[in-house]
C-alpha cells in the first residue's frame, strides 16, 4: 500500500509540473504564504494580507533540502559488550533530507498547502506529512464577513498544529532553514493532528483556538480498557494560544505568547512524539543492540531507521496530557533572544496517576553582515521529568548546550554548524542512559525556497 501511494504522489507530481501552466507565472502570487526561504526567519503564523488580489489559480512549488556532516561521540557507565554497551560512532555523511512543498491560492483569500517528505531519516521513501485548507477571507458576500474576515484566519487539515512558538523556530525534516541551531529541543512539542485552527489578530494582539483529533493518525477504533483505565473512548484535543506580537520601532520588536494544550483520552498521543522525520544528531546515545537474541530469534542492531529520536526525550504521555508553553522573543537590531518554559503532566493508559515534564530553553542569536547573512549563536535546553522505573516514579535530567554559526550564501542557501554537549543525570543504574553524555559537531548545508 505504501509503494502505491509513493507511486502516486510521484506521478501526481510530475505531471502537475510539466502540465501546469501557472506553475510557471507568479510563483510569488500565493498570499498569507510564510517564505520557504531566509525572509521566512522570525515569521511565526503566516501573515495576513487582505489586499491580495487574486487572479487566478496559482500554484507554487517550494522544497527543503539538507545534508550533514556528524562528528559526534558519546558515553555512558555501561561496560562495551553489555546489554546496555552504546552504538558504535565514526565520522561521516549522514543520508540527505528533502521536503516538497505545494502551494495553491485555490480562490481570493483560500490556500491550500501539501507537504511531502521526499526522504528523511526515519522514512526513506515519499510519503506525505498532511495538509491543510486556510481562509483569509469568505466565498460569503456580506459586509458582516468581510469585517470578521479582516482578522481571522481559518486553517483545516490534517496539519502541524499551533502550539507554542518554538515549533516556528525547529528544523522539519529537510527544511532546517529557520533553525539556527542543528537540532530540536530535547522535548520536541511537535505533531500533525487532523482539526481546524480558529486566529484573531487585531491591534499586535491575538489569540486562537483549535481542535483535533488529538492523535497523528485518524481511526474510527474504540480504545482498549486497562485495569488502571477503563475508558474506550477518544477525547478531542483542544488546545489555546494568545500573545502580543509588534514591531515598536525599526531596531525593536517584541512578542511574547502563552499555549494551552489538553487531551483526556487518546488512543496514541504523540505531542511530544509526532516527528516521524527523525532527530539531526543520528545514532547518538543508542545501544548497539536494540533487541537482545532470545531462544526464537536472533540479536536486532540498532539503525538509524528504527532508532530515529536520537538524543531527545519522550515522557510518553500517550493516553492522556496537560501541558503549557510559554515562550518570550525580542529582536534588537540584529541581535535575537528566544526563551521557553514549558510544563506537562501526562500518563499511559497503564498508570493510575500522572507524571510531571518541565522544559526550558534560552537562545540567543546574533545575525550580522550585509543583510544579516552571517549568524552566531548559543542555546542551553533542560528537562527535567518522571520516568517509570518498574511501578514507581524517578525523577531524571537532561542538559543540552549548544553553540552555532551560520552563513547565508544567498537566501536560498545556508551552510551552518554548530558544537554540541549533553548530559544525562539521575537515570538509574539499568537505563542504558545512566552516566550518559555526548559532544561534538554537526556541519549542514541548506537549501530552502
Amino acid at each position: 500500500m505504501r509503494t502505491q501511494l509513493t507511486s502516486i504522489i510521484k506521478t501526481a507530481t510530475t505531471a502537475l509540473l510539466l502540465s501546469s501552466p501557472v506553475l510557471l507565472n507568479a510563483q510569488t502570487k500565493v498570499a498569507n504564504l510564510r517564505p520557504y526561504d531566509k525572509t521566512g526567519i522570525n515569521v511565526f503564523e503566516a501573515p495576513k494580507d487582505t489586499n491580495a488580489v487574486f487572479e487566478d489559480l496559482k500554484v507554487k512549488v517550494g522544497a527543503g533540502f539538507t545534508q550533514s556532516f556528524q562528528n559526534l561521540k558519546h558515553e555512558n557507565s555501561a561496560k562495551y559488550g553489555t546489554a546496555n554497551s552504546l552504538y558504535k560512532l565514526s565520522p561521516g555523511f549522514n543520508t540527505a533530507s528533502a521536503n516538497l512543498y505545494l502551494d495553491a491560492q485555490l480562490a481570493d483569500g483560500i490556500r491550500l498547502n501539501l507537504t511531502s517528505y521526499l526522504s528523511a531519516r526515519h522514512h526513506n521513501e515519499t510519503w506525505v506529512k498532511g495538509g491543510y485548507i486556510q481562509f483569509d477571507k469568505l466565498p460569503f458576500k456580506g459586509k458582516i464577513w468581510d469585517d470578521i474576515m479582516k482578522v481571522t484566519t481559518i486553517k483545516v487539515g490534517h496539519m502541524e498544529i499551533n502550539y507554542g512558538d518554538q515549533h516556528f523556530r525547529r528544523t522539519d525534516g529537510g527544511h532546517a532553514l529557520y533553525n539556527p541551531f542543528v537540532e530540536n529541543y530535547i522535548m520536541d512539542a511537535f505533531t500533525t493532528e487532523i482539526g481546524g485552527e480558529v486566529l484573531v489578530r487585531k491591534n499586535s494582539f491575538f489569540g486562537q483556538l483549535g481542535v483535533s483529533n488529538g492523535m497523528i493518525k485518524g481511526n474510527v477504533d474504540s480504545l482498549i480498557a486497562t485495569p488502571q483505565d477503563a475508558n474506550i473512548h477518544k477525547s478531542p484535543a483542544v488546545y489555546l494560544k494568545g500573545g502580543f506580537d509588534k514591531q515598536l520601532n525599526d531596531a525593536l520588536r517584541v512578542r511574547v505568547s502563552a499555549s494551552y494544550y489538553t487531551n483526556k483520552s487518546s488512543g496514541g498521543q504523540t505531542l511530544y512524539a509526532g516527528d516521524r522525520t527523525g532527530s539531526n544528531y543520528y545514532m547518538i546515545m543508542e545501544k548497539e543492540i536494540a533487541t537482545p537474541a532470545t531462544a526464537t530469534a536472533a540479536a536486532v542492531r540498532s539503525s538509524s531507521t528504527a532508532q530515529f529520536t536520537s538524543g531527545r526525550f519522550n515522557p510518553g504521555f500517550s493516553k492522556q496530557v496537560d501541558a503549557l508553553m510559554l515562550n518570550g522573543f525580542v529582536k534588537a537590531k540584529g541581535l535575537e533572544v528566544f526563551g521557553t518554559y514549558e510544563r506537562a503532566k501526562g500518563r499511559t493508559k497503564t498508570e493510575v496517576e500522572g507524571r510531571d515534564a518541565t522544559q526550558y530553553a534560552i537562545e540567543g542569536v546574533y545575525r550580522f553582515g550585509a543583510n544579516e547573512n552571517l549568524f552566531l549563536g548559543a542555546r542551553y535546553n533542560a528537562v527535567k521529568s518522571e520516568i517509570l522505573v518498574g511501578t514507581s516514579a524517578q525523577d531524571v535530567k537532561i542538559d543540552r548546550t549548544s553553540i552555532g554559526a551560520g552563513w547565508f550564501v544567498t537566501k536560498t542557501i545556508l551552510l551552518k554548524g554548530e558544537y554540541v554537549t549533553q548530559q544525562y543525570k539521575d537515570f538509574a543504574i539499568n537505563d542504558y542512559r545512566n552516566g550518559g553524555k555526548f559532544d561534538g559537531y554537526v556541519i549542514q548545508a541548506i537549501v530552502g525556497f
